[in-house]
Protein backbone atom coordinates (compact mmCIF):
# COMPACT_ATOMS: atom_id res chain seq x y z
CA UNK A 1 0.00 0.00 0.00
CA UNK A 2 1.23 3.49 -0.86
CA UNK A 3 1.69 6.14 1.81
CA UNK A 4 -1.59 7.14 3.48
CA UNK A 5 -1.89 10.89 4.08
CA UNK A 6 -5.01 12.84 5.04
CA UNK A 7 -5.83 16.50 5.59
CA UNK A 8 -8.04 15.82 8.59
CA UNK A 9 -6.65 14.42 11.80
CA UNK A 10 -7.53 10.72 12.11
CA UNK A 11 -7.14 10.81 15.91
CA UNK A 12 -9.80 12.14 18.27
CA UNK A 13 -7.23 14.40 19.90
CA UNK A 14 -3.48 14.83 19.61
CA UNK A 15 -2.03 13.09 16.58
CA UNK A 16 0.54 10.63 17.96
CA UNK A 17 2.25 10.29 14.57
CA UNK A 18 2.76 14.03 14.20
CA UNK A 19 3.91 14.70 17.75
CA UNK A 20 6.33 11.78 17.73
CA UNK A 21 7.85 13.15 14.54
CA UNK A 22 8.15 16.71 15.83
CA UNK A 23 9.67 15.67 19.15
CA UNK A 24 12.35 13.55 17.50
CA UNK A 25 12.92 15.06 14.07
CA UNK A 26 12.09 18.73 14.74
CA UNK A 27 9.31 21.05 13.67
CA UNK A 28 7.80 21.88 17.07
CA UNK A 29 8.80 25.56 16.79
CA UNK A 30 6.62 26.04 13.72
CA UNK A 31 3.69 24.11 15.20
CA UNK A 32 3.97 26.05 18.47
CA UNK A 33 3.79 29.45 16.76
CA UNK A 34 0.91 28.43 14.50
CA UNK A 35 -1.13 26.77 17.23
CA UNK A 36 -0.89 29.82 19.51
CA UNK A 37 -2.58 31.93 16.80
CA UNK A 38 -5.49 29.48 16.52
CA UNK A 39 -5.76 29.26 20.30
CA UNK A 40 -5.92 33.05 20.61
CA UNK A 41 -8.60 33.36 17.94
CA UNK A 42 -10.75 30.69 19.62
CA UNK A 43 -10.24 32.27 23.04
CA UNK A 44 -11.27 35.71 21.80
CA UNK A 45 -14.55 34.36 20.43
CA UNK A 46 -15.40 33.00 23.89
CA UNK A 47 -13.95 35.81 25.99
CA UNK A 48 -15.30 38.92 24.27
CA UNK A 49 -18.97 38.15 25.13
CA UNK A 50 -17.83 37.71 28.75
CA UNK A 51 -16.09 41.09 28.78
CA UNK A 52 -12.54 39.75 28.44
CA UNK A 53 -10.08 39.43 25.60
CA UNK A 54 -6.90 37.51 24.76
CA UNK A 55 -3.61 38.65 23.29
CA UNK A 56 -0.65 36.78 21.82
CA UNK A 57 2.51 37.64 23.73
CA UNK A 58 6.14 36.66 24.05
CA UNK A 59 6.10 33.77 26.48
CA UNK A 60 7.86 33.43 29.80
CA UNK A 61 9.93 30.81 28.02
CA UNK A 62 12.11 33.61 26.62
CA UNK A 63 11.17 36.82 28.44
CA UNK A 64 12.34 37.44 31.98
CA UNK A 65 9.56 38.23 34.43
CA UNK A 66 11.61 40.99 36.08
CA UNK A 67 12.87 42.64 32.89
CA UNK A 68 12.87 46.41 33.32
CA UNK A 69 11.26 47.07 29.91
CA UNK A 70 7.58 46.14 30.08
CA UNK A 71 5.37 43.69 31.94
CA UNK A 72 5.82 39.90 31.98
CA UNK A 73 4.39 38.33 28.84
CA UNK A 74 3.00 34.89 28.14
CA UNK A 75 1.92 32.75 25.18
CA UNK A 76 -1.60 34.15 25.44
CA UNK A 77 -2.87 36.62 28.03
CA UNK A 78 -6.54 37.02 29.07
CA UNK A 79 -7.75 40.55 29.92
CA UNK A 80 -10.85 41.75 31.79
CA UNK A 81 -12.93 44.54 30.23
CA UNK A 82 -14.66 45.45 33.50
CA UNK A 83 -12.56 47.74 35.71
CA UNK A 84 -14.80 47.00 38.71
CA UNK A 85 -14.84 43.25 38.31
CA UNK A 86 -11.06 43.05 38.37
CA UNK A 87 -11.23 44.00 42.05
CA UNK A 88 -13.68 41.22 42.89
CA UNK A 89 -11.26 38.34 43.33
CA UNK A 90 -12.76 35.40 45.20
CA UNK A 91 -11.29 32.59 47.21
CA UNK A 92 -10.91 29.58 44.91
CA UNK A 93 -13.01 26.57 45.87
CA UNK A 94 -12.60 23.08 44.48
CA UNK A 95 -16.34 23.00 43.71
CA UNK A 96 -16.02 25.92 41.28
CA UNK A 97 -14.06 23.93 38.73
CA UNK A 98 -14.64 20.40 37.45
CA UNK A 99 -11.43 18.40 37.26
CA UNK A 100 -10.17 14.86 37.66
CA UNK A 101 -8.46 15.91 40.86
CA UNK A 102 -7.80 19.02 42.92
CA UNK A 103 -4.48 19.56 44.67
CA UNK A 104 -2.95 22.22 46.88
CA UNK A 105 -0.13 24.23 45.30
CA UNK A 106 2.50 23.13 47.89
CA UNK A 107 1.66 19.51 47.05
CA UNK A 108 2.57 20.07 43.39
CA UNK A 109 5.22 22.78 43.29
CA UNK A 110 8.45 22.62 45.26
CA UNK A 111 8.43 25.98 47.07
CA UNK A 112 12.22 25.89 47.20
CA UNK A 113 12.71 25.19 43.50
CA UNK A 114 14.60 27.86 41.59
CA UNK A 115 12.31 30.46 41.39
CA UNK A 116 13.79 30.44 23.79
CA UNK A 117 11.59 31.98 20.92
CA UNK A 118 8.06 30.83 21.69
CA UNK A 119 4.73 32.57 22.12
CA UNK A 120 2.27 32.56 24.98
CA UNK A 121 -1.35 33.58 25.57
CA UNK A 122 -2.52 36.12 28.15
CA UNK A 123 -5.99 36.90 29.49
CA UNK A 124 -6.39 40.60 30.31
CA UNK A 125 -8.93 43.20 31.34
CA UNK A 126 -10.03 44.67 28.03
CA UNK A 127 -9.49 48.37 27.33
CA UNK A 128 -9.70 50.31 24.08
CA UNK A 129 -6.09 51.39 24.62
CA UNK A 130 -3.80 48.31 24.84
CA UNK A 131 -1.28 50.39 26.77
CA UNK A 132 -3.80 50.64 29.62
CA UNK A 133 -4.70 46.98 29.77
CA UNK A 134 -3.34 46.46 33.28
CA UNK A 135 -2.22 43.20 34.80
CA UNK A 136 -3.20 39.90 33.20
CA UNK A 137 -6.00 37.79 34.62
CA UNK A 138 -4.72 34.55 33.12
CA UNK A 139 -1.55 33.22 31.59
CA UNK A 140 -1.46 30.28 29.13
CA UNK A 141 1.73 28.45 28.17
CA UNK A 142 2.17 25.78 25.49
CA UNK A 143 5.27 23.86 26.54
CA UNK A 144 8.23 23.33 24.24
CA UNK A 145 10.69 20.40 24.54
CA UNK A 146 13.43 22.63 25.99
CA UNK A 147 11.19 23.55 28.95
CA UNK A 148 10.44 19.96 29.94
CA UNK A 149 12.65 18.11 32.47
CA UNK A 150 16.05 17.50 30.92
CA UNK A 151 15.67 20.43 28.52
CA UNK A 152 18.17 23.26 28.48
CA UNK A 153 15.60 25.85 29.61
CA UNK A 154 13.75 23.74 32.18
CA UNK A 155 15.22 25.43 35.23
CA UNK A 156 14.61 28.96 33.94
CA UNK A 157 11.05 28.06 32.98
CA UNK A 158 10.21 26.76 36.47
CA UNK A 159 11.68 29.90 38.03
CA UNK A 160 9.57 32.22 35.91
CA UNK A 161 6.43 30.12 36.38
CA UNK A 162 6.94 30.31 40.12
CA UNK A 163 7.18 34.10 40.01
CA UNK A 164 4.05 34.42 37.88
CA UNK A 165 2.09 32.32 40.38
CA UNK A 166 3.40 34.40 43.25
CA UNK A 167 2.00 37.47 41.49
CA UNK A 168 -1.54 36.01 41.72
CA UNK A 169 -2.12 35.26 38.02
CA UNK A 170 -4.10 32.16 37.00
CA UNK A 171 -1.70 29.89 35.13
CA UNK A 172 -2.61 27.30 32.48
CA UNK A 173 0.09 24.94 31.21
CA UNK A 174 -0.51 22.88 28.07
CA UNK A 175 1.73 19.82 27.87
CA UNK A 176 1.27 18.01 24.56
CA UNK A 177 4.77 16.46 24.68
CA UNK A 178 4.60 12.80 25.69
CA UNK A 179 8.29 12.06 25.14
CA UNK A 180 9.31 13.79 28.39
CA UNK A 181 7.92 13.79 31.95
CA UNK A 182 5.69 16.54 33.42
CA UNK A 183 7.21 19.82 34.63
CA UNK A 184 5.66 19.18 38.05
CA UNK A 185 7.90 16.62 39.71
CA UNK A 186 5.47 16.01 42.57
CA UNK A 187 2.52 15.26 40.30
CA UNK A 188 1.85 11.58 39.64
CA UNK A 189 1.32 11.17 35.91
CA UNK A 190 -0.49 8.23 34.38
CA UNK A 191 -1.34 9.53 30.91
CA UNK A 192 0.52 10.93 27.91
CA UNK A 193 -0.74 14.52 27.88
CA UNK A 194 -2.03 17.05 30.41
CA UNK A 195 -3.44 20.51 30.92
CA UNK A 196 -2.79 21.97 34.36
CA UNK A 197 -4.76 24.95 35.71
CA UNK A 198 -3.34 26.72 38.77
CA UNK A 199 -5.30 29.39 40.64
CA UNK A 200 -2.93 31.02 43.18
CA UNK A 201 -5.62 33.26 44.65
CA UNK A 202 -6.20 34.64 47.22
CA UNK A 203 -2.66 33.74 48.25
CA UNK A 204 -0.03 31.51 46.68
CA UNK A 205 0.06 28.92 49.48
CA UNK A 206 -3.75 28.77 49.59
CA UNK A 207 -4.17 28.25 45.84
CA UNK A 208 -5.39 25.13 44.09
CA UNK A 209 -4.13 23.01 41.19
CA UNK A 210 -6.45 21.30 38.71
CA UNK A 211 -4.57 18.71 36.61
CA UNK A 212 -6.49 17.21 33.70
CA UNK A 213 -4.76 14.32 31.91
CA UNK A 214 -5.69 12.50 28.71
CA UNK A 215 -4.24 9.84 26.47
CA UNK A 216 -3.62 9.04 22.82
CA UNK A 217 -6.82 9.10 20.71
CA UNK A 218 -8.78 10.90 23.42
CA UNK A 219 -10.11 14.39 22.63
CA UNK A 220 -8.22 17.26 24.21
CA UNK A 221 -10.61 18.16 27.04
CA UNK A 222 -12.79 21.19 27.59
CA UNK A 223 -11.20 23.02 30.51
CA UNK A 224 -12.64 25.46 33.05
CA UNK A 225 -10.41 28.49 33.67
CA UNK A 226 -11.24 30.77 36.63
CA UNK A 227 -11.23 34.48 35.78
CA UNK A 228 -12.21 37.44 37.98
CA UNK A 229 -15.07 37.50 40.48
CA UNK A 230 -17.12 34.32 39.88
CA UNK A 231 -16.44 34.15 36.13
CA UNK A 232 -15.26 30.84 34.70
CA UNK A 233 -14.25 30.30 31.07
CA UNK A 234 -15.21 26.87 29.67
CA UNK A 235 -12.90 26.34 26.73
CA UNK A 236 -12.62 23.42 24.29
CA UNK A 237 -8.91 23.04 23.54
CA UNK A 238 -9.58 20.32 20.97
CA UNK A 239 -11.17 22.61 18.36
CA UNK A 240 -8.17 24.94 17.82
CA UNK A 241 -5.85 21.91 17.77
CA UNK A 242 -7.82 20.29 14.95
CA UNK A 243 -7.88 23.56 13.02
CA UNK A 244 -4.11 23.90 13.36
CA UNK A 245 -3.61 20.34 12.13
CA UNK A 246 -5.87 20.76 9.12
CA UNK A 247 -5.11 24.32 8.03
CA UNK A 248 -1.34 23.80 8.15
CA UNK A 249 -1.64 20.46 6.23
CA UNK A 250 0.44 18.52 8.76
CA UNK A 251 -1.43 15.35 7.83
CA UNK A 252 -0.31 15.64 4.22
CA UNK A 253 3.31 16.56 4.84
CA UNK A 254 4.40 14.76 8.01
CA UNK A 255 2.00 11.89 8.79
CA UNK A 256 1.93 8.48 7.11
CA UNK A 257 -0.48 6.06 8.76
CA UNK A 258 1.31 3.06 7.23
CA UNK A 259 4.26 3.66 9.54
CA UNK A 260 4.31 3.31 13.32
CA UNK A 261 5.11 6.59 15.11
CA UNK A 262 8.79 7.22 15.78
CA UNK A 263 9.94 5.61 19.05
CA UNK A 264 6.73 3.63 19.22
CA UNK A 265 8.15 1.47 22.01
CA UNK A 266 8.27 4.37 24.47
CA UNK A 267 4.45 4.52 24.56
CA UNK A 268 2.60 2.60 27.25
CA UNK A 269 1.03 -0.67 26.16
CA UNK A 270 -2.41 0.91 26.35
CA UNK A 271 -1.38 3.76 24.07
CA UNK A 272 0.39 1.39 21.68
CA UNK A 273 -2.93 -0.44 21.39
CA UNK A 274 -4.77 2.83 20.76
CA UNK A 275 -2.28 3.81 18.05
CA UNK A 276 -2.34 0.49 16.23
CA UNK A 277 -6.13 0.28 16.40
CA UNK A 278 -6.32 3.76 14.89
CA UNK A 279 -3.86 2.80 12.15
CA UNK A 280 -5.86 -0.32 11.31
CA UNK A 281 -9.06 1.69 10.98
CA UNK A 282 -7.38 4.18 8.66
CA UNK A 283 -5.59 1.62 6.49
CA UNK A 284 -8.65 -0.61 6.08
CA UNK A 285 -10.78 2.38 5.15
CA UNK A 286 -8.16 3.60 2.68
CA UNK A 287 -7.99 0.13 1.12
CA UNK A 288 -11.78 0.17 0.70
CA UNK A 289 -11.75 3.53 -1.04
CA UNK A 290 -13.30 5.46 1.86
CA UNK A 291 -12.80 9.25 1.78
CA UNK A 292 -10.63 9.74 4.85
CA UNK A 293 -11.36 13.46 5.00
CA UNK A 294 -15.05 12.87 5.76
CA UNK A 295 -16.71 11.57 8.91
CA UNK A 296 -13.51 11.26 10.93
CA UNK A 297 -12.28 9.92 13.23
CA UNK A 298 -13.34 6.46 12.13
CA UNK A 299 -14.55 3.87 14.66
CA UNK A 300 -11.82 1.47 15.82
CA UNK A 301 -11.82 -2.23 16.63
CA UNK A 302 -11.58 -3.59 20.17
CA UNK A 303 -8.35 -5.48 19.64
CA UNK A 304 -5.31 -6.61 21.61
CA UNK A 305 -1.94 -5.15 20.70
CA UNK A 306 -0.33 -8.31 19.32
CA UNK A 307 -3.25 -8.95 16.96
CA UNK A 308 -3.21 -5.35 15.80
CA UNK A 309 0.51 -5.50 15.00
CA UNK A 310 0.03 -8.74 13.09
CA UNK A 311 -2.76 -7.25 11.00
CA UNK A 312 -0.71 -4.13 10.30
CA UNK A 313 2.04 -6.24 8.76
CA UNK A 314 -0.43 -7.61 6.23
CA UNK A 315 -1.65 -4.13 5.31
CA UNK A 316 1.64 -2.32 4.97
Amino acid sequence: MAAVHTIKNQYHGINAHLHSYMQHEGGWDSFHSSHIVYLTSALKSKLLPMGYTAEVENSLQIRRYDEAAGRPESDVMILDTDSERVLQRTTPKSSRISAQQVLAIPDVIDIEEELSPYRAIGIYEYTTNPRDRGEPVGWIELLSPSNKPGGQDASAYRTKRYKILQSGIVFVELDYLDASPPTFGRMASKKAYRIVVIDPRPAFLEGLVYPIEFDVDEPIPTIEIPLNAEDILKFDFNLPYQRTFEDLFYGIELVDYRQLPLNFNRYSRDNQTRITARMLAVLKAAGSGVDLDKDVPLPVEDIILEDALTQLKTLT
